[in-house]
């Protein structure tokens, strides 16, 4: 009789059910960094795009990320900024503030306008178009008089016949009071070479104080609003490779600061 000889075969398969969750898993994150991805960009069409597309691929419908109820971001933030004004009005006082700065810059403005109007006036009855020039910005009007309007070459002391130029605008200056005035002196690259004078620093300051102790002796002048400097060589205006542009840096600068700067303006 013939014996069948029973043959077991023990095959290990390892455990692949893990695989089925570790797939969803991967799915859900793709799924999540393309929402990210999606709300980075400004476009809000291709966000809304994106959206719907896996609305579809997960749920076959809208239901879960139904895009009415999103809120467009740009949207969003100015919604926020709305709410926090509304939120947060300006007080009594604080508008109290905003309405002197306002009138205060409107004020100032006006005076500063005028200041320079005259001068121009002043510049074009005296033909003295060449010699001196006037520009108002955001910080200042300033009023430029080349060297030779007022000294001798290497000289610090202001000639007699432009003395009545210093009184005159000192005039002009004393009906604008409550601005501070800086007088600065400047010179060209070319060294001095003069007992008086060891250096352009010295010519430049002492041209700049001579001018404005003229420019004090009006009454209707507060010294204390008033100071001087000199700049020397070192604030060109133009190139001291030529003599054109050494004498136009050759020069004695009135700036009549403005109160409310620019950074005041924006701030409010």
């Amino acid at each position: 009789m013939s014996k069948k000889k029973k043959h077991e075969e023990h095959e290990e398969h390892m455990d692949e059910t893990w695989l089925i969750p570790y797939a969803d898993l991967l799915t859900l994150l793709l799924a999540l960094f393309i929402i990210l991805f999606a709300s980075s960009q400004v476009d809000s069409k291709k966000y809304d795009k994106i959206m719907r597309s896996l609305n579809s691929a997960f749920s076959g419908g809208e239901a879960p990320f139904a895009m009415s109820n999103l809120i467009p971001i740009e949207d969003a933030a100015n919604s926020t900024k709305n709410n926090q004004k509304n939120q947060n009005p300006p007080t009594k006082e604080e508008g109290k503030v905003e309405s002197q700065l306002a009138a205060k810059l409107e004020k100032e403005e006006k005076d500063l306008n005028e200041l320079k109007k005259s001068m121009d006036a002043f510049i074009k009855e005296n033909n003295m178009s060449e010699q001196l020039t006037t520009k108002l910005d955001n910080e200042k009007l300033t009023i430029t008089i080349s060297d030779r309007a007022l000294f001798d070459s290497g000289s610090a002391t202001i000639k007699p016949e432009s003395q009545n130029l210093a009184i005159s605008m000192s005039t002009l200056l004393g009906k604008y009071p409550g601005y501070q005035v800086e007088v600065a002196g400047h010179t060209d690259n070319i060294p001095i070479h003069r007992a008086d004078f060891e250096t352009n620093w010295d010519l430049s300051a002492k041209r700049a104080v001579n001018f404005m102790k003229i420019l004090l002796n009006n009454v209707n002048i507060h010294p204390a609003s008033f100071s001087s400097v000199g700049y020397g060589e070192y604030r060109p205006v133009a190139d001291n490779a030529t003599p054109d542009g050494r004498a136009k840096n050759r020069r004695v600068e009135v700036s009549v600061l403005r109160n409310i700067k620019a950074t005041d303006q924006i701030a409010k």
